[in-house]
């Protein structure tokens, strides 16, 4: 009698985690979020991953994870992260950004914009705290934001 890869008899080689399935890593393998916050495996997450190209609008999501290619004209996120190899065009607005691919447009990051040493912001980018590594690159315009400017967008 064979069984199906779903098969609910099938008996499971990690033990049960009251519900939550146990996920145990490759050999070497390690999971490390790329924001700092704790609570980003708990919100609601797109990943658009290596080689795959998302174009159009996206809504509700909270963190959005780049890794491929993303065209937008308006994302509101709470959390922005563009992997080494991601590219995004258009316009984004969230709370905090990491950039180690390629931004190319306008993102506005009410708190802190991070460009790792991989990241290349081209357009315009809006942040209240800005860190550069060493070889991370900014062409273009850079708009800190103030306490008197944290409302107001630019009209160029």
């Amino acid at each position: 009698m064979a069984r199906t890869p779903f098969s609910p008899n099938q008996p499971s080689a990690a033990p049960s985690t009251g519900g939550a399935p146990a996920v145990t890593p490759a050999s070497g393998a390690s999971f490390r979020p790329t924001m700092r916050n704790p609570e980003a495996a708990e919100r609601r997450t797109l990943v658009v991953g290596r080689g795959i190209s998302l174009q159009g609008v996206v809504q509700d999501a909270e963190r959005l994870v780049v890794e491929g290619t993303v065209e937008a004209t308006m994302i509101k996120a709470t959390e922005l992260s563009i992997s080494q190899g991601g590219v995004f065009k258009g316009e984004v607005e969230v709370e905090e950004a990491e950039v180690a691919g390629v931004i190319d447009g306008t993102l506005t990051a009410r708190h802190s914009l991070i460009v790792r040493a991989t990241g290349r912001v081209l357009g315009t980018a809006r942040c209240r705290r800005l860190q550069v590594e060493d070889g991370g690159q900014i062409t273009g315009r850079i708009e800190m934001i103030t306490e008197g400017n944290a409302g107001a967008s630019s009209t160029d």
